[in-house]
């Protein structure tokens, strides 16, 4: 018993897709999919009663089969049924099966001949079969009986074509020979669909009912009408061997003897009956597997490639040794410290080309972010010459004082020390922050070891916190130790004899500035508010020099469209429009002229908010500072002493000096202090301290406890691997233990006429011929592995109670009744 055609296939397909059932979905080996296509009562059922090995399938006279079944073939141990529409239910009698199978058709169909679209869906698991899906459609019928409508032949060729349309449906087109071969409604349906033959097989069934003197020797041998895959002849149980319970394995061997013995087949008796039309499917499996075996192989490469090298990191981990716990804690440790580095220091292994590195972020902070927060302490020029102006009073009290007070100069340049306190701690805070999201991104990777992950992060940023707090107090220091000694002595600082000379060269040094015009920043920018129309944008490329701003046409800067002098220029902010993807800002002239043509002021934007901030701060070492609120316009009183006002401007450029030396200073030593104190001083600790404080916990063993998620992974990536490797195996032996049957050679089919080519004389409506068009192709049946559930299988068919959406019922033409 059983379906020994294919049994030296399935050894090799089952270890196959057993391997690839523990890599998943990504990997799966789709088997053809098989439908009987024939007349009513041409033996359809009888056929796959064969495949299966046992006697299963209703049977009768008329049209028995009112709804497709689709078959699943699972290979397993044991032999079993399971309908999708009995869920959870499994049939070891498989009269049962065909009492079942009755039911549920009688349940759409009623008992009156009618037919119904929707699928049966049965599972056989069987160790003697190959999983592979066969499809038993209603055999075609032409004349309605019962209560069939008059359209029952369009009704069942739309049924057939969902599932002969499909590429990875092999036909068997089953013809009885009493029959005319020539109008078999089964070829010419499987020409529609298949017009080179390429998945046709034709069955010739009831040799033994052939009248006699007559045979069907010229049509095997496929010299009267021939298909490019031949025929082959069957002999099924007649309904007398049904009734007196024939077992299939008796019917094969009376099938054998039928064509020995027959004078006309007895000469080609090897290649006719049940088990050369199952060697003849199992050779076309074999073709389909060949065939995909290139495409298949290199994903299966791909896929074992990708999880070979973190397969053998998991190999060499063993949970349950101490020792490879410890090795395991500090390779991670030591990687921890190595990732660290590379995000502070840079790294040209992986360049990251979306966004800014850690240590690039960093680097920004020092050179952009905090010289633009030092720039706008000393943007306040209003309130400076103010502070200056009662600093002055007020050291003179009643008095008339001739000279200019050095002590009004050390308390202005002291206040002015003391104001950068603020931006230098706000500067080590953003280090700080970075640091901790730093530290964040690199403990993420010890997600498989959530103990060690939450005291590493818990450690390492009580570290930063501790070293953020020394850093804090240096930097202070730093300024404290400015305010402790106001060095007039400096080289750099001005005097003040020099500061008179400074005050009346002004003219002068502007001049020779001009001559020393020092590039600050290039980039495109793009002017809002110019243009062919109002509202037109247009970007150009720009270039800010410590003298004025230019715009060109290109990067090549041959085209210059207009250069704009920095006097009097202000900046605004400019708030961004509720559709626009640009960050903006606006220059405009204090002195209220038009800083371009007719233009007040330009509007200017860039792409993000990074090139924003990275203008403004450009634009503050220029000299165009922020605008400021006008409540401050009216807190200074006017000079109206001549002596007084020199006497301010004369500290205001000694300030100015001063302070110029003191941003400097703090431009340098901040940086260096944060980069000493907080950065290095982490790095330090991870590489050399983090393993002894981690130790120390007292609870090694528990840190390296994997976290419940960790553990499935490992052992789903160590199967999968395992079943990528034995997959591989198995592809070798197919190639090598396998070979491809040439496909035969074409030959001439005209003489199967196209199914819609010919109708009967009746179905014509008003005169003109009726063409029934394909039917769209059925959904994809998934194979389903065996031991799972009838769940698994429920896209077979869709709800039993209508139509699914996907087999569409469609109305054929109006039959006139005959008249």
């Amino acid at each position: 018993m059983g379906n020994r055609g294919m049994e030296d296939l399935i050894p090799l397909v089952n270890r196959l897709q057993e391997a690839l059932r523990a890599v998943g979905r990504s990997c799966s080996l789709h088997l053809p999919q098989i439908a009987v296509v024939g007349g009513q009562s041409a033996g359809k059922s009888s056929v796959l009663e064969n495949f299966v090995g046992r006697d299963f399938l209703p049977r009768g006279s008329g049209i028995v089969t009112r709804r497709p079944l689709i078959l699943q073939l699972l290979n397993s141990n044991t032999e079993y049924g399971q309908f999708l529409h009995c869920k959870g239910k499994t049939f070891t009698d498989f009269d049962e099966i065909r009492q079942e199978i009755e039911a549920e058709t009688f349940r759409l169909t009623g008992s009156n001949k009618g037919i119904c679209p929707v699928p049966i869906a049965l599972q056989i698991h069987s160790p003697h079969v190959l999983n592979l899906t066969l499809v038993d459609l209603p055999g075609i019928t032409k004349v309605p009986v019962g209560d069939q409508p008059a359209c029952i032949e369009y009704q069942i060729r739309d049924i057939i074509m969902q599932y002969i349309c499909r590429e990875n449906c092999l036909i068997l087109a089953v013809t009885p020979a009493n029959n005319d071969l020539a109008n078999s409604d089964a070829l010419k349906l499987a020409k529609d669909v298949d017009p080179q033959g390429l998945r046709t097989i034709g069955v010739i069934t009831k040799l033994d009912l052939m009248d006699e003197g007559t045979d069907a020797r010229e049509i095997l041998e496929n010299r009267l009408l021939p298909l490019r895959r031949g025929y082959v002849g069957v002999v099924n149980r007649s309904q007398k061997d049904i009734d007196g319970k024939k077992d299939i394995k008796a019917a094969l061997e009376s099938e054998r003897l039928f064509f020995l013995s027959h004078p006309a087949y007895k000469h080609m008796a090897q290649n006719m009956g049940t088990p050369y039309l199952q060697k003849i499917l199992n050779q076309q499996l074999t073709n389909h597997i060949r065939d995909t075996l290139p495409a298949f192989l290199n994903h299966l490469q791909s896929q074992f490639m990708a999880v070979n090298k973190e397969a053998e990191d998991y190999r060499q981990f063993n949970p349950d040794d101490p020792a490879c716990r410890t090795k395991t804690l500090l390779q991670l440790v030591l990687r921890l410290a190595v990732d660290f580095e590379k995000l502070i220091e840079g790294s040209g292994d992986k360049v990251d080309t979306v966004n800014l590195s850690v240590g690039a972020r960093i680097n920004r902070i020092f050179h952009e972010r905090f010289p633009r927060e030092l720039v706008k302490i000393e943007s306040d020029e209003r309130r400076l010459r103010e502070e200056i102006n009662y600093a002055i009073r007020n050291i003179h009290g009643v008095r008339t004082g001739l000279f200019t007070p050095d002590l009004a100069f050390e308390a202005i340049v002291k206040k002015q020390i003391s104001s950068l306190k603020e931006p230098c701690i706000k500067i080590v805070d953003l280090v700080c922050q970075e640091l901790i999201t730093t530290v964040d991104q690199c403990v993420g990777k010890l997600s498989s070891f959530p103990k060690l992950r939450d005291e590493t992060e818990r450690i390492v940023v009580d570290e930063i916190r501790q070293q953020e707090s020394k850093c804090r107090d240096q930097v202070l220091l730093l300024i404290d130790i400015q305010l402790a000694y106001i060095n007039t002595k400096h080289e750099d600082f001005i005097g003040f004899t020099n500061s008179q000379q400074v005050h009346n060269q002004s003219n002068a040094s502007t001049s020779a500035q001009s001559s020393r015009t020092q590039v600050i920043h290039k980039g495109w920018l793009t002017i809002n508010n110019i243009g062919i129309m109002k509202g037109g944008a247009r970007e150009y490329w720009f270039i800010l020099s410590t003298e004025s701003l230019s715009w060109f046409k290109d990067e090549e800067e041959k085209t210059k469209k207009y250069m704009l002098p920095l006097d009097n220029l202000k900046l605004r902010n400019v708030e961004r429009g509720f559709m626009s993807s640009k960050f903006g800002f606006a220059i405009f002239n204090t002195e209220l002229r038009n800083v371009y043509k007719n233009h007040r002021f330009l509007e200017l934007a860039c792409n993000s908010r990074e090139e924003l901030d990275s203008w403004k701060a450009s634009l503050l070492r220029a000299g165009v500072f922020p605008e400021k609120g006008n409540g401050q316009e009216n807190g200074l009183e006017a000079f109206t002493d001549p002596q007084l006002e020199r006497q301010v401007e004369t500290i205001r450029n000694l300030v100015d000096s001063y302070m110029g030396i003191m941003y400097k200073t703090m431009r340098d030593l901040v940086p260096k202090t944060i980069m000493h104190l907080m950065i290095n001083s982490v790095k330090e600790f991870i590489s050399s301290k983090l393993l002894a404080q981690l130790y120390a916990l007292g609870e090694c063993t528990v840190l390296m406890d994997e976290s419940p998620e960790q553990r499935q992974h490992r052992e789903e990536v160590l199967c999968k691997h395992a079943a990528l490797k034995e997959a591989l195996a198995v592809i070798g032996e197919i190639s090598t233990s396998t070979c491809t049957t040439p496909l035969p050679p074409p030959v001439d089919s005209s003489w199967i006429k196209h199914s819609n080519s010919r109708h009967p004389e009746n179905s014509k409506a008003g005169g003109k011929p009726v063409v029934q068009g394909h039917a769209p192709p059925a959904p994809r049946v998934s194979h389903t592995r065996p031991g799972t559930s009838s769940d698994s299988f429920q896209q077979l068919s869709g709800q039993h109670s209508r139509t699914p959406a996907s087999v569409p019922r469609r109305q054929p033409p109006p039959v006139p009744s005959g008249k």
